[in-house]
């Protein structure tokens, strides 16, 4: 009994506990459910915002500020939107199946009563309704179901909708607002800053062309005006012709730069035939070669402007026999006398022969172009076909004119109108579709009325030509204004060489781009006088002063000047950036310096400056003679100054040593030591000349080149070897005071007590031996 008593007890107590746990469980569920439904009914209402909350969230002055929550409340109600979503879908879809079998005869839809209660009633259900009108009940359904819509701020129903879209469009239309308004402050700010930015960036334009050695100039920049119209590249080929062969390889780098033309001085080199056949050089171009390099230019979309000279600098005519009795005055073939009538007939065929040698290569041009086979066309491009519009006939430079018995009848300035006016016109009636230039300086010193009386504005455009910086020292603004009111328009010319000395080797860069960036302004202050502007710059490049004058700079020395120039004239300005001018790429250079890693300026144009080191990196037709000459430069610069320290300044070799041969044997020898060393190194030189130069010249030019650069100091070296040996020859020498020169006596230089003091002059006899050079 007391084991049955033990084991009902511990029954009663396992179930007891048992019951324990289930009432624990149950409680607990309760607390779990209860905790659901409030987490349940505050999401789905009190965490809702009502209208006024959000406009007062839309109304604040951030409202980004805000932003995040909506966001968060609106994702959490769309949550709640999809569940009810499922839920009226599986219920709708069970009330259409039910009211498929419910229909009566009537067609009339039996409403759900979700449909009047306040649940759900967020989303309603279009169906399509039936021909028969709806009933009652389902009319006061959908109007309750549209008042709960317009109460949430009429929501969308369609498709899948989203709670509180109004106002979140709203908010976004306020961000959008609000973002417009910051973009408004932002594009004023731009607006400034590039006003800002433009004065800033001319500022620091400046600063880099003066780093670069490049004067700045008011109104010339990146922002300045545009740049000529036409660009003309000047080809001096009197006396010293450059091959053809190099020529046609400077023609597509002349048109990157931005090259539109030539402008063709043949002088002596043109193949005139017949009567003239005279005046062509034993060196002159061939017709065909010439006509092949025309057509060349033509391809590549240059105009040709030849320039033959019809009234000064007509000495490769005039110093010839049988044309002497045309010149002003017999002792100058300088300009020809314009009174004379084979004066006249001369110049007229002269003009005629290179006129049609340049109009038939225009048309043989144009009816290439126009010609087909097969029925397909082949044109040449638009710019090619008017290739011949400007003849140039110089008349520049006119010296002695008015002097001959039949000139000097007429006043000088209505010589040289005449005769223009008479050549132009000549041109017109033959070629009216040609177009008459001449140079302007003999036009500086007329009268407007003179200019006006002769009708000279209706037959020519002068070309007004200044090398030097100051333009208008030489072009003052009252001389532009007459020139505006008798021409309707006008040529400029600058030089790229062959303008600072008649001699030069070397053409000094920075004042030529100086040049070429003044008339720029120039041309952009003068250029609204002309009815029909400035119609472009002219860059010259002069090879000789005259015929009669030694060679200056060669052409393969100046194309550097001439790139750095015509860069800058076609883009309006210079460009101080490295990366975006052309002169590197367009010249093949190795050297690409990074000016604001160095420290140090791309390209330094000053005088005595490193600029040559970056073109000697360089490898455009006629680098080798570039480098070839500055090597000759620095050469003949250190031996200038060895012959000046030697001859001049030295005590032992000067004229007086040398003419009384009284010196110092050591002394002598010492100074000449290096001497022999320097003749053969100049011999050397001479015929690298030949080598290098054979690219561009025939062996005319190099000769003469050599002659004139090379030999002379190689003479004067020679000189000095052999007074010094001279010198070292003599083993005694005599008393103080040394006797006087013969020459000196001749000019009355020596005092008369002096001439007739004993053992002075010829009676010094051996002691006193005086060389006569």
């Amino acid at each position: 009994m007391e084991h049955t008593a033990t084991y009902m007890q511990s029954s009663w107590f396992i179930l007891i506990w048992r019951r324990k746990l289930s009432a624990v469980l149950i409680v607990s569920s309760l607390v779990l459910f209860a905790l659901w439904t409030w987490v349940f009914f505050i999401s789905s209402n009190s965490d809702i915002p009502k209208d006024a909350q959000f406009n007062d969230l839309i109304q604040t002055d951030n409202p980004q500020k805000h932003v995040y929550i909506l966001q968060k409340l609106i994702s959490q109600a769309n949550r709640v939107l999809r569940y009810q979503q499922q839920q009226q879908s599986h219920t709708a879809s069970s009330i259409e199946h039910n009211l498929l079998r419910t229909r009566g005869p009537t067609g009339v839809i039996p409403v759900p009563a979700a449909a009047h209660s306040g649940k759900n009633s967020g989303i309603v259900r279009f169906v399509k309704p039936t021909k028969s009108p709806p009933t009652i009940s389902l009319v006061e359904a959908s109007e309750q179901t549209l008042a709960l819509v317009a109460r949430r701020k009429k929501i969308p129903t369609a498709g899948v909708n989203y709670l509180f879209e109004e106002e979140r469009l709203k908010i976004l239309e306020n961000q959008q607002r609000a973002r417009n308004a910051g973009m408004d402050e932002f594009q004023n700010n731009i607006d400034y800053d590039r006003a800002l930015t433009s004065v800033e960036r001319q500022a620091q334009y400046e600063h880099e062309l003066q780093r670069l050695g490049v004067p700045a100039i008011a109104g010339i920049g990146p922002d300045g005006p545009r740049a000529p119209n036409e660009r003309l590249v000047h080809l001096d080929l009197k006396g010293a012709p450059p091959k053809l062969t190099f020529l046609k390889r400077l023609l597509p780098m002349l048109k990157t730069l931005g090259a539109t033309g030539l402008l063709m001085e043949y002088e002596d080199m043109f193949p005139y035939t017949g009567a003239l056949q005279v005046l062509s050089a034993r060196n002159a171009y061939k017709a065909e070669e010439l006509k092949d390099f025309l057509e060349t230019a033509k391809m590549h979309g240059l105009t040709i402007m030849p320039l033959v000279q019809t009234f000064g600098h007509i000495e490769f005519a005039l110093k010839l026999t049988g044309f002497e009795h045309m010149r002003e005055i017999l002792e100058s073939p300088q300009s020809i006398c314009p009174s004379q009538p084979d004066s006249i007939s001369f110049i007229q065929n002269m003009l005629s022969q290179v006129i049609e040698f340049h109009l038939n290569l225009n048309d043989a041009a144009t009816n290439n172009g126009n010609s087909s086979e097969g029925g397909a066309a082949t044109h040449m491009p638009a710019d090619h076909t008017l290739t011949f519009s400007h003849i140039h006939i110089g008349c520049d430079e006119v010296a002695r004119m008015g002097e001959c018995n039949l000139c000097r009848q007429r006043a000088r300035n209505e010589v040289f109108l005449s005769h223009v006016t008479s050549i132009s016109n000549f041109v017109r009636s033959h070629w009216p579709q040609l177009r008459v230039v001449i140079w302007d300086d003999m036009l500086r010193g007329m009268m407007l009325s003179e200019m006006l009386h002769s009708h000279i504005g209706s037959y020519v455009e002068p070309m007004v030509w200044v090398y030097a910086n100051d333009i208008y020292r030489f072009i003052q603004p009252q001389l532009w204004d007459m020139y505006s009111k008798v021409f309707p328009a006008v040529w400029a010319a600058s030089a790229f060489k062959g303008a600072f000395g008649e001699s030069l080797m070397i053409p000094p860069l920075q004042q030529h781009l100086e040049n070429n960036i003044r008339w720029l302004a120039v041309i952009a202050k003068e250029g609204g006088r002309f009815s029909k502007g400035i119609r472009g710059l002219a860059l010259t490049g002069w090879q000789r002063y005259d015929h009669f004058a030694v060679l200056c700079e060669l052409l393969p020395v100046g194309i550097p000047s001439l790139t750095t120039s015509l860069s800058t004239v076609s883009r309006g300005h210079f460009i101080t950036n490295p990366k975006e001018n052309d002169i590197l790429r367009i010249l093949e250079c190795a050297f690409h310096p990074d000016s604001r890693r160095s420290g140090h300026a791309w390209i330094e144009l000053q005088p005595n400056s490193h600029h040559s080191q970056l073109f000697s990196s360089c490898t455009y037709p006629g680098s080798m003679v570039y480098k070839f000459a500055l090597r000759l430069f620095d050469k003949l610069t250190e031996l200038q100054s060895y012959l000046m320290h030697v001859q001049d300044r030295s005590a032992w070799i000067s004229d007086y040593n040398v003419r009384h041969n009284f010196s110092s044997p050591l002394r002598a020898h010492e100074l000449t030591f290096n001497t022999p060393n320097y003749i053969n190194e100049l011999v050397a030189m001479g015929r690298e000349a030949h080598e290098v130069m054979y690219e561009a010249f025939d062996e005319y030019t190099i000769v003469e080149f050599v002659e004139q650069n090379i030999y002379p100091t190689i003479a004067k070296l020679q000189r000095q070897l052999e007074n010094a040996q001279s010198l070292l020859q003599r083993r005694v020498w005599p008393q103080r005071p040394l006797p006087y020169a013969q020459e000196l006596v001749q000019l009355n230089l020596v005092p008369t007590q002096l001439l007739n003091t004993a053992g002075s002059g010829s009676e010094a006899g051996d002691n006193g031996d005086i060389k006569h050079n």
